[in-house]
């Protein structure tokens, strides 16, 4: 699991097992578990994607 470095560092490692892609009909960003393929969060709060969270293509 990805964790938050020292003020000012950043994200250490990123987070594993999980993927984003951006939903074109609601133009939100949904998170997926990679191993079962289950989606597991909609961001809501703003266009912005998922911190430390692969994209998919």
């Amino acid at each position: 699991m990805a964790r938050n470095g020292p003020k000012g560092g950043g994200r250490i490692g990123a987070v594993d097992d999980r993927s984003q892609i951006l939903n074109p009909h609601t133009d939100l960003w949904v998170e997926r578990n990679t191993v079962s393929g289950r989606f597991i969060n909609v961001k809501t709060s703003s266009n912005r994607p998922f911190k430390g969270v692969r994209k998919e293509k």
